[in-house]
């Protein structure tokens, strides 16, 4: 399906060189009836296939897509995604269909005049406040959305976890017993302590640094983001997340995982997404794909940024506790 998409983007591409040549001829000649219903019925034409390429991308390219969200509150973001996609889809779909049938309508014929319409007060009502209230809606939807992922200021036990970028890798460190974070800072990088933290701190002692993040499900997480070189952007699609790591500040966001890693590799959406790729990937000769969920970097921070990426486990409350006590302390480790 993919090789025909490029087959009908050749076509368009090699019909648009056509016609352009076609135009060049025209600057010596005057359009009369015959070459003005030619149009209109080319017009026509290139209605039909560009709605069938739309139905086509609507129905074939809908694997491309990301999967349902994984977290609650990115639940709001596909909402609003949708409502977005349908709104311009539906208006998109009505104003294409308009402008390719009065190209065709109101072709040119001979004795025919263009009506003189100079203006209307209710249609300029109309076609300024509807957008306007669209857009109202909209963004505020999206503020309320910024605010509910944002506000971090009531939160019940939450897991507190500080993720720290620098060229090419992510590491962690989990908030211990207290859930309070220990402070840190580049100035404290020494040895063993790539995280810069501050081991004066009566915080920082039951700290826990990781390579990998494990998350429990149905529990409101709290992330905080540190960067140690360049602007990195700490991204983790699944659940609809994404806040930039600036050098000397601390950024945040928190969001709730409602999906365990197996029960999204066991999700139709994934398990649909997984045989394709590993079709491509068998193709390559290469090791099949398994679903996981990953932090990226969404920013471009040098020669290997493609490869900046930290996985992400969603278990069960029980086995997040266990993992977590099977971690070493900051105190355990620098000493």
């Amino acid at each position: 399906m993919l090789a025909l998409f490029y087959i009908f983007i050749g076509v368009a591409i090699g019909v648009s060189v056509w016609q352009i040549t076609r135009i060049m001829d025209f600057r010596s000649s005057i359009a009369d009836d015959k070459d003005n219903a030619a149009q209109g019925k080319y017009a026509i034409g290139f209605m039909a296939f560009f709605y069938a390429m739309m139905i086509y991308c609507l129905i074939f390219m809908n694997v491309v897509l990301l999967p349902e969200s994984a977290s609650i509150e990115g639940e709001h973001d596909d909402n609003l995604f949708n409502i977005t996609f349908w709104l311009i889809g539906i208006v998109q779909f009505i104003m294409q269909f308009l402008i390719f049938y009065f190209t065709f309508k109101y072709r040119g014929k001979k004795g025919q005049k263009a009506k003189f319409y100079a203006d209307s007060h209710k249609l300029e009502f109309i076609w300024t406040v509807t957008p306007a209230i669209v857009l109202v809606v909209l963004i505020g939807y999206g503020l309320w959305q910024w605010n509910n992922i944002m506000d971090l200021s009531d939160l019940e036990d939450p897991v507190v976890i500080e993720v720290y970028s620098q060229q090419f890798r992510w590491d962690a460190r989990y908030a211990g017993a207290d859930n309070t974070l220990g402070f840190g800072n580049v100035n404290f990088i020494k040895g063993i302590n790539t995280m810069g933290v501050d081991m004066t701190d009566k915080n920082s002692i039951d700290d826990k640094q990781v390579t990998e993040l494990y998350l429990p499900k149905g529990r409101k997480i709290h992330f905080k983001f540190r960067s140690q070189d360049v602007l990195h952007s700490a991204y983790m699609p699944h659940f609809r997340a994404q806040m930039n790591c600036v050098p000397g500040m601390v950024t945040e966001f928190g969001f709730t995982p409602k999906y365990t890693t197996e029960e999204m590799r066991n999700q139709s959406e994934v398990i649909e997404k997984s045989i394709g790729i590993n079709k491509i990937r068998r193709a390559k000769g290469e090791e099949p794909y398994v679903f996981d969920y990953l932090l990226l970097c969404n920013k471009i921070c040098g020669a290997s940024h493609y490869n900046m990426q930290m996985k992400i486990t969603v278990v069960e409350q029980d086995e997040y506790d266990k993992w977590l006590s099977e971690q070493p302390t900051l105190s355990e480790v620098i000493k």
